[in-house]
């Protein structure tokens, strides 16, 4: 059961022919593609291809990313389904994995690092914005290979009502464990959102990966 997989993708940016770089952009609960797609006006980095698929409902999964797994389940499996195949939709445009990157919000940003440590590979970036990994209190997460310097970036508030602090510690500890490099910065008191300076440093990264043979 795949309750996301008959569901809207936007488009935004350059066309898959002719981009130099590919990113899947995933939106928060109760939130929107169109609304996570409306960054890359902010990002204002040339030559990308963007795809933002739309959660059924308008949310990936049903409870807390921090619920025993098997509860937010078909959710889960069916999103990470979802990034998978517009990975492969980039591959077969013959854009090679090193360019492409996942960017996520929220619910989105969970999904986005667990797709990373799921299937880890050489990635052109991951971006995490106020996320961690999935799982309940002492999750451990399996090793499955080596993300291989790839840049992973987890950015989010030190006092987030829905992200413990904690959680995204963890996160970027078993995103190092397997090849990451990793970025974090928790922002003091920051309400749950994106801030300039996370905008600043995905740009940055991101003209990285444009200019990376």
């Amino acid at each position: 059961m795949k309750p996301h997989a008959d569901q809207t993708v936007l488009q935004e940016g350059v066309a898959l022919s002719q981009a130099r770089a590919a990113m899947v952009m995933i939106h928060g609960r109760g939130s929107s593609a169109d609304s996570i797609l409306g960054l890359q006006a902010a990002l204002e980095v040339d030559g990308i291809a963007y795809r933002a698929p739309q959660a059924a409902g308008g949310s990936w999964y049903p409870l807390p990313f921090m619920s025993p797994i098997r509860k937010n389940e078909p959710g889960i499996s069916s999103a990470l389904w979802v990034i998978g195949q517009l990975l492969r939709s980039f591959e077969n445009s013959a854009i090679p994995m090193h360019k492409c990157m996942l960017l996520g919000f929220s619910q989105g940003a969970c999904l986005v690092l667990e797709y990373a440590a799921r299937y880890p590979r050489r990635y052109g970036a991951v971006f995490g914005l106020s996320g961690g990994l999935i799982g309940p209190p002492g999750t451990e997460w399996k090793v499955n290979g080596s993300l291989d310097g790839t840049p992973v970036f987890l950015g989010c508030s030190d006092i987030d009502f829905h992200i413990p602090k904690t959680r995204v510690q963890e996160s970027s500890q078993f995103m190092r464990q397997i090849g990451a490099d990793v970025t974090e910065r928790l922002y003091p008191g920051m309400p749950h959102t994106v801030n300039s300076d996370e905008i600043s440093f995905v740009q940055s990264v991101m003209k990285n990966v444009i200019d990376a043979p």
